[in-house]
């Protein structure tokens, strides 16, 4: 592995050595040159090739061309990274370098943290839907812990939306595409008065959805899902009231309501006890038993309403004190609440659902303000920052999973034909409609922070930076379950007599299958529940970089990382299993350990060719401890702390003019081996568990492609009479990964590529521009995330269990009608 890590990187460098010195001549004389980059990587203003960090910087002009609208556009230009959603669209997924938080569990933090304008965000899930006019992106690699806090230990997405402007503009766009999608945006920005100016953006969205759904017995009546609704509005007010002074005081609201997201079978098990066959025994034509996933049919007889609405408003004042001080500070309140509805067990069958209209839902509520002092000495040769951040967030979820009317029939079928009747579980005392699990979850967490970052030229040409924060977390956690129709009691009791008639291993399968966690009384017993955990962490950066010229530096770094420790907002139950039966006992206490990294960089950061291009390389190796798994094991999400992951490789940006007036090319290459390292089962959190984690020890981790490599060109040309012909093409590759967190073969998703494609003719002052363009070009199939069809996976026996997916958008296109004022 690691001598063809060797040979394809060295093929790489000697393809873009070949080329670029092949123009070499050409681009001295062509006068071209990349314009300086500017980045807050460092929470100051700084050249990109001066900041000892992995920074992938996007334009805003980029993200226009490229036709980016939210972050999980953004994989296509950046390598290394990868954005994925699962069971509703706000359940969003960011990943650096192959390292990411797993699943849909609100109680786990973000390993990458999303930061816009300045304030942070409690989960990515809450960042994602239209950023508007956006100034900058700037992806920052490995952990950033310093000065951006905890949860960041993958990396950061920092977002600079466009601010206010002191001459006035206006700016408006049409589009139109396949799956009648339809949307429309307007932005108009200027001054107010001598010493104030405003910007407003409002933006509308609308798509069809572009799944077919098979509804069966109902009652969801809708037959399309993965539609999009959504409209947005976010206003900012800069004010200048002296001099020394400058307030921007920013306010938005997103609402969406959509149906999302169906899963399709990804895997049928073909015997003849095929779980699939038991569903379309109980109720004809539930699912396919052929498994052709990308024919985008889901099945599906329970609404998938997703209502969401996200808003806050933001202060952020710097203040010139004047001898090289500026004092900083950033005050936020937020709130975003999620309610959604599921078909839980994805077939047309009535089994298990969460329903829809308020019931199932996850809000957040957050409070944080960041205060910084920054300023120079000793003739600008030290740079010094201190600050101090402080964020409280409440959390609230319910969590509701009722069984549909075909559930008890599935059941008898599924484990043992007149087994239930044999103990006198009978139609109507168990599973009835409509019973279930009813879960509340109250979490408030506090976290305060004190932290420093500094920066000292030894010499003209040596820098040396060092950086530490030290954070407090408390969280406090009261949770209520409520279990209706089940029947884990009778059937503990009843294992005697039941393994008398069908054997005991038979008879623990039976009762397993009365004990799931969803259909465990036990819980009730523990009333209302309160946990409360505590961490006092220091996380902090070394860096070392040595300016050789103008156009070369280089930098070796080390950083520590820290992602909270919390608590699983779903069931635990530990089992034990004698010889007088299983025992299913409620496990009250569902907190896991923080996440921990030692990342090491050695980079450099290079122009050529007149600065025409821009090449920088790191080579990274990264140890993650106590590492936070979220998977779904088919019918609950558990938590556990995996020892040790390594992440190692190296990651190459570069920005491009070739000798060709107009053409910008901009890509990167990331390889990354992400490496879960040999555990045991006494290494976890509950031991018994490690059967359904047993693929892990020793392979690559989930959504961590060894090879991702971007590129986009982008090309504009003056035709005369006033007209400009514009046009971007971008691309992404990813080598071949597995989308399932307990890395079952069925989950791969193969090697592919991506390509985005925009062109368009216009007025040379960008006064109007019509594009043509198509996200997904070339309608490659993909998978989002595999997972175990819920109720129907053996561990054990593939030949009999189903596996679900969530898939990729499919080809879309459309036009766009832009104007300018």
């Amino acid at each position: 592995m690691k001598n063809g890590m060797l040979f394809r990187t060295s093929a790489v460098a000697v393809v873009l050595a070949g080329a670029f010195a092949t123009a070499a001549q050409a681009q001295e004389e062509s006068g071209r040159e990349i314009e300086e980059i500017v980045v807050t990587a460092q929470k100051r203003e700084q050249s990109l090739q001066d900041v000892p960090i992995v920074v992938t910087t996007v334009s805003g002009e980029l993200l226009k061309d490229a036709g980016v609208r939210d972050i999980r556009d953004l994989t296509v230009l950046t390598p290394g990274l990868t954005v994925t959603s699962t069971s509703n669209e706000t359940v969003v997924t960011a990943r650096v370098r192959g390292v990411g938080t797993v699943g849909d569990n609100p109680g786990l933090e973000s390993s990458v943290g999303v930061v816009i304008d300045g304030v942070y965000r409690p989960r990515n899930g809450v960042s994602f839907g239209d950023l508007g006019q956006v100034s900058r992106i700037e992806v920052l690699k490995g952990p950033q812990g310093t000065l951006f806090g905890k949860n960041t230990s993958a990396g950061v997405i920092n977002v600079i939306t466009a601010g206010p402007t002191r001459d006035f503009q206006a700016e408006g766009e049409a589009t139109y595409g396949n799956y009648d999608q339809w949307g429309l945006t307007g932005s108009v920005s200027g001054p107010l008065s001598d010493v104030a100016a405003g910007h407003l953006f409002v933006g509308a969205r609308q798509r069809d959805g572009y799944q077919k759904i098979v509804t069966g017995p109902g009652p969801r009546t809708e037959r399309r899902d993965n539609d999009q609704d959504f409209w947005t509005v976010r206003g900012q007010l800069l004010l200048t009231p002296i001099d020394q002074v400058d307030i921007r005081i920013i306010a938005d609201f997103t609402k969406r309501n959509e149906s999302c997201c169906v899963g399709t079978q990804l895997f049928v098990g073909q015997a003849a006890n095929s779980r699939a066959n038991f569903i379309n025994a109980v109720r004809p034509g539930s699912l396919d038993t052929t498994s052709t996933p990308f024919d985008r049919q889901g099945y599906a007889n329970r609404p998938t309403d997703q209502d969401v609405e996200d808003k806050g408003v933001s202060a952020e004042i710097n203040w010139d004190l004047g001898s090289g001080l500026k004092l900083t500070s950033i005050t936020a309140i937020r709130n975003w609440r999620t309610e959604t509805g599921q078909d839980s067990d994805f077939t047309a069958a009535d089994l298990v659902y969460r329903p829809a209209g308020g019931d199932n839902f996850v809000e957040f509520g957050q409070l944080s303000q960041e205060v910084r002092l920054a300023g120079d000495a000793y003739d600008g040769r030290f740079n010094w920052l201190v600050g101090a951040f402080y964020a409280n967030e409440d959390l609230k979820s319910r969590s509701v999973l009722n069984y549909g009317t075909d559930y008890y029939a599935y059941f008898a079928g599924r484990v043992l034909s007149g087994v239930p009747a044999l103990i006198g579980l009978t139609p109507g005392t168990i599973f009835q409609a409509g019973n279930g699990s009813d879960d509340r979850y109250t979490q408030s967490s506090e976290t305060v922070a004190l932290f420093t970052n500094n920066s000292f030229a030894i010499t003209d040409q040596l820098e040396l930076t060092v950086g530490l924060r030290f954070t407090r977390d408390e969280k406090k956690l009261f949770s209520r379950y409520t279990t209706t129709g089940a029947s884990c009691d009778q059937a503990e009791a009843a294992f005697g007599s039941l393994a008398g008639l069908v054997g005991q291993a038979t008879a623990t399968t039976i009762v397993g299958g009365l004990c799931l966690n969803a259909q465990n009384n036990d819980f009730d017993e523990l009333g209302t529940y309160r946990q409360k955990r505590t961490e006092e962490e220091f996380s902090g950066t070394a860096k070392l970089a040595y300016r050789w010229n103008r156009d070369l530096m280089t930098y070796a770094s080390y950083s520590r990382g820290y992602k909270a420790g919390g608590f699983n907002l779903d069931r635990e139950q530990q089992i034990l299993v004698t010889a007088t039966g299983p025992n299913f006992t409620a496990d009250p206490d569902t907190s896991f350990r923080g996440e921990f990294v030692d990342s090491y960089e050695l980079g450099a950061k290079t122009s050529w060719f007149n600065r025409t291009l821009m090449l920088n390389v790191a080579a990274f190796y990264q140890k993650f401890t106590d590492f936070q798994l979220n998977t779904f094991v088919g019918t609950a999400f558990v938590v556990e702390t995996l020892p040790e992951v390594v992440s190692k490789g190296v990651d190459l940006d570069f920005i491009y003019l070739p000798p060709i007036d107009g053409l910008t090319l901009q890509g990167g290459v990331t390889y990354a081996e992400t490496e879960i390292q040999p555990f045991t089962a006494a290494d976890l959190l509950n031991p018994t568990r490690f059967n359904s984690l047993r693929r892990l020890p020793g392979a690559q981790l989930s959504f961590a492609p060894l090879w991702s490599a971007s590129l986009a060109g982008s090309y504009e040309r003056e035709l005369g009479n006033g007209l400009k012909f514009k046009a971007n093409l971008s691309g992404k590759y990813t080598s071949r990964y597995n989308t399932g967190s307990d890395l079952h073969p069925s989950k791969v998703q193969d090697e592919m590529v991506l390509v985005n494609g925009r062109v368009g003719i216009g007025a040379d002052d960008d006064r109007w521009t019509v594009e043509f363009w198509s996200n997904n070009l070339f309608d490659k199939d993909y998978v989002q995330v595999g997972f175990n069809g819920p109720f129907q996976v053996d561990e054990n026996n593939d030949s009999i269990s189903v596996y679900d997916a969530f898939l990729g958008a499919p080809r879309t296109y459309g036009v766009t009608l832009r104007l300018k004022y």
